[in-house]
């Protein structure tokens, strides 16, 4: 008999086939478990740039704008607290009170300007700046008219205008922005001058001289209020105006 058996014919093209199938599959997980390998170095890639991202955010908010507005928002409690030492009456204890505020009113014209000039505006500085300024001004206001030093209605008119601004410029948001005046400017400085003269315990011609600093500081106040005041009656207005206007552009 010549022929061979069917089996043994087709045996070495089956176990080609198989080894074939074989080396197929080997070939499918090793790709499967490379690319499950390289989508999980990529998760991890993106959560840790993520992270990283995050800290970077949470690093920027300790710029040296923010450093400064900490250091006069820790300042007040220090201030008031100089500033009531021993009675409230000693000049030496006045005198370091006055060096305080005065550490806290210079730090206020640089924390701005940093931030604007070096791209250091953040969230934490836009709340936190206002907050600094309203507090150490207004700290010293309440002890120099608890202490019997300034009337409590002079206090009455620099906080009531400075309360009554932030909130106008919230209402009026929606509209725009009212900006900073020179006249609102020399108004800071002159409340600055006039209270730290009040922090110290001056007599003579100086005690004079700071009642009518003082005098000047109340009429800027009361002047650079109402001038925010029309600024938001014309802003408010003019943004009604223009909402009107655009609201009719699109009817049209």
């Amino acid at each position: 008999m010549t022929g061979a058996p069917a089996s043994a014919a087709g045996g070495p093209s089956q176990a080609g086939a198989t080894g074939a199938a074989k080396a197929g599959a080997a070939s499918s997980k090793a790709a499967g478990a490379s690319a499950a390998s390289g989508a999980e170095s990529g998760a991890k890639s993106v959560r840790g740039g993520k992270i990283a991202a995050a800290a970077v955010n949470q690093a920027s908010v300790w710029n040296i704008a923010n450093l400064l507005t900490m250091l006069r928002l820790v300042l007040v409690p220090a201030f008031v607290a100089l500033m009531l030492a021993d009675g409230g009456y000693d000049p030496a204890w006045r005198s370091l009170a006055w060096a305080a505020f005065a550490i806290a009113m210079i730090t206020d014209l640089f924390d701005g300007h940093l931030a604007r000039t070096y791209n250091l505006v953040t969230d934490f500085g836009k709340i936190a700046d206002p907050i600094a300024d309203k507090a150490i001004m207004g700290a010293a206001l309440i002890c120099l008219s608890a202490l019997g030093d300034l009337p409590w209605w002079v206090t009455g008119v620099i906080l009531g205008r400075e309360l009554g601004i932030t909130v106008l410029r919230f209402v009026v948001i929606r509209y725009g922005v009212i900006p900073a005046s020179r006249g609102g400017k020399l108004k800071t400085l002159t409340q600055g001058v006039a209270v730290g003269m009040y922090i110290l315990a001056l007599t003579g011609w100086l005690a004079t001289l700071r009642f009518w600093v003082m005098a000047a500081a109340v009429v800027l106040t009361v002047v650079t209020g109402l001038d925010y005041v029309r600024q938001a009656i014309v802003l408010r207005r003019q943004g009604i105006a223009e909402r009107k206007a655009a609201l009719e552009e699109t009817e049209a």
